[in-house]
């Protein structure tokens, strides 16, 4: 597997990135991908179809319920399916996945429930699953910041002689802070056990990719020591083809590996953005072209593995997943106030308690109100 090192290339082109589907679906080669994506067989394309499908609907109605007003914020994750679930699906259930917070297609990938997808949205609770169950750190909202804690969990594997690796997941934007720059540093003087996939969705909130590096992200990891590669993050296949060598590269003690996905977010940063206001119709168009499941429905109709069973079967699950969420959200227990400050600690602590006391004194206040 090539090392990227592109001294000319511009953050913006797309016509050298490592590619196993064009986008109207040709299967084509490439050296650097070929030997890791044999194991993909037909069953694993439908499979891999389906995730993408599902997350694209569970997305659209995380969409449809912040807008409907049962959900504070939603990241949509419109366009990225690929990436997200062409790496979570194959990792093994050992890896810790470090997410942000667009990574819907991560989360399902792992096994979360649909209620997992919803209620942290909407401030029921921290978290809504049990990150040891699944393996999976909590979404993180600060920018960058997990790459340090993915980072310090490859190094603790190290230490426990084991041979998962801790995978962290970021988006463009996230390579321009101090954090992911010196998780890296620590990864490669380390050799910690640590894949870094970088989403490069074209836009942090409303700041183009080309603002924040004249090169391709994927080029600073080589100065880091880090071997990398640039895929093209709308092709499922290269993306699963890329994370296999990703996963094999740390498991077998040879260090982190930093993948740059180029792909696009189709909507907005979050419901809080209106991305008309900085990026025209033309643009959207022309990655709307690049969708990575009409995409991967192309190839498989190619190859005689798409017929309307199975989309009326994907679009049942899909459809499921969906309903599963909204049911989640409108049968939510809102728990009272006062909790907020349950499960701080494991233990009791003195200066919850009187937290406590003062939250529950301030609350009084607004009695007489409420009656």
């Amino acid at each position: 597997m090539h090392t990227l090192i592109t001294e000319t290339a511009h953050a913006q082109d797309i016509d050298e990135l490592a590619q196993l589907l064009t986008p109207d679906g040709e299967r084509v080669s490439d050296a650097r991908l070929d030997a890791w994506a044999e194991a993909i067989d037909v069953d694993e394309l439908r499979e891999l179809y389906r995730e993408m499908a599902v997350a694209r609907r569970a997305d659209l109605e995380g969409v449809a319920l912040q807008r409907q007003g049962h959900l504070g914020l939603w990241a949509p994750a419109q366009g990225q399916e690929a990436i997200q679930i062409g790496s979570a699906r194959v990792c093994r259930a050992g890896d810790f996945l470090f997410p942000s917070y667009r990574e819907v297609g991560v989360l399902l990938a792992r096994g979360a429930r649909p209620a997992d997808l919803v209620l942290a949205w909407r401030g029921e609770v921290h978290s809504t699953y049990d990150p040891r169950e699944l393996n999976l750190a909590p979404q993180q909202i600060i920018i960058g910041a997990h790459t340090l804690h993915a980072v310090g969990y490859g190094m603790g594997i190290q230490r426990d002689g084991g041979d998962q690796v801790a995978v962290c997941y970021f988006g463009d934007g996230a390579t321009s802070q101090g954090d992911v720059n010196e998780a890296m540093i620590f990864a490669s003087s380390f050799s910690a056990p640590v894949v870094f996939v970088c989403s490069n969705n074209q836009w942090a909130i409303s700041e183009p990719v080309t603002v924040q590096s004249r090169y391709p992200i994927a080029g600073r990891a080589p100065g880091f020591g880090i071997p990398s590669l640039r895929v093209d993050g709308n092709d499922v296949l290269a993306c699963a083809a890329a994370m296999r060598w990703a996963l094999d590269h740390a498991r077998t003690g040879q260090g982190p590996v930093f993948i740059e996905a180029v792909t696009y977010r189709m909507g907005p940063h979050t419901t809080s953005d209106d991305p008309t206001r900085y990026r025209d119709k033309e643009e959207v168009e022309r990655w709307r072209a690049r969708d990575p499941l009409l995409r991967l429905e192309a190839h498989l109709r190619r190859i005689g593995a798409y017929d309307d069973a199975f989309d009326a079967e994907v679009t049942a699950s899909a459809d499921r997943v969906a309903a599963s969420m909204r049911d989640a959200v409108l049968t939510a227990r809102t728990r009272p106030a006062i909790e907020v400050l349950d499960d701080v600690y494991a233990e009791p602590h003195s200066g919850i308690s009187r937290q406590r006391e003062r939250f529950a004194s301030y609350l009084d206040g607004f009695a007489d109100e409420e009656a």
